[in-house]
């Protein structure tokens, strides 16, 4: 059965990426009401400038790649984007609020849609089930945690939820396991399944599989499809150029801090603007 739905998945995800390539978008930088978004943020570090003077939107329903060499502040930008640093200038959008205005509480509602994989799966020592079930506990209302929890009782512990962000990334039937029983890639695929579990709107990757083996990226770049799909908006940054051309919708180009090209990612990777950019992707040192 799961085999099946897993073939049905693929040749769903073949025609829609056949449909995304005629549907680039091709105005990369306009305003958005609705997605998340950076404006003119600046940020640095012990008197170190890291970001300077970024604009950059993710809409529902596309995924964005941040490529760039490592150290020029894609991981910066991602935190910036998540609201886990407050810029020093600029503002952080979403649906066209500046979420550092908010209120602490309405903030935290933000932060709440937004979900985050780092490159290390930082996983708790107990099983997959209750890792990738984490967020659904800490990211509700007290109410809805005490139901939860009594449904827990009575013998619900697995959400369909958590079943189905676990079929997502291949480990349908490993929620039992202890995740120190995991491979490196077994455990970075439960963590995009937790990130998700919960049902976020935006999904920001930090170098999702930078330690996998081809068979695990495969993994993971079909679940930022499916993810894409079915209406997040997803923030990917790799420094990996063939990564970013299969995944993305848009590509934007960091370089010493500052975004030196945002585009459409077949029109980046075949005719970059940016001079800087161009010799980044074919390979040349430009830091």
């Amino acid at each position: 059965m799961t085999g099946h739905r897993g073939q049905q998945r693929a040749e769903r995800r073949g025609q829609q990426r056949a449909e995304r390539r005629g549907q680039r978008r091709q105005e990369p930088n306009r305003r958005v009401t609705d997605g998340l978004a950076v404006r003119n943020v600046s940020h640095g570090f012990d008197d170190t400038d890291v970001i300077e003077d970024v604009s950059l939107a993710v809409e529902r329903g596309e995924t964005v790649a941040i490529i760039g060499p490592s150290g020029t502040g894609k991981t910066t930008l991602l935190r910036l984007l998540s609201c886990f640093h407050r810029p020093d200038a600029g503002t952080v959008e979403t649906d066209g609020a500046d979420v550092w205005a908010l209120s602490e509480r309405d903030r935290l509602d933000v932060r709440r849609r937004i979900g985050m994989v780092f490159q290390e799966a930082n996983l708790f020592e107990t099983t997959v089930r209750r890792n990738v079930s984490y967020g659904q506990h800490v990211r509700r209302s007290w109410r809805d945690r005490l139901a939860q929890w009594f449904s827990r009782l009575r013998g619900g512990d697995a959400s369909e939820a958590v079943a189905e962000s676990l079929d997502l990334v291949g480990l349908a039937d490993a929620g039992s396991r202890p995740v120190g029983s995991l491979s490196g890639g077994e455990a970075q695929r439960v963590s995009f399944a937790r990130a998700i579990a919960y049902d976020p709107e935006f999904l920001l990757l930090d170098e999702p599989t930078s330690d996998l083996d081809p068979r695990n990226t495969a993994v993971i770049e079909d679940a930022i499809d499916t993810a894409r799909t079915r209406g997040l908006g997803v923030a990917v940054a790799t420094h990996d150029m063939n990564q970013a051309e299969r995944v993305a919708d848009r590509v934007a180009v960091l370089l010493g801090g500052r975004l030196i090209e945002v585009g459409p990612a077949e029109r980046v990777f075949t005719n970059p603007e940016d001079p800087r950019a161009r010799k980044f992707i074919e390979g040349e040192l430009v830091y």
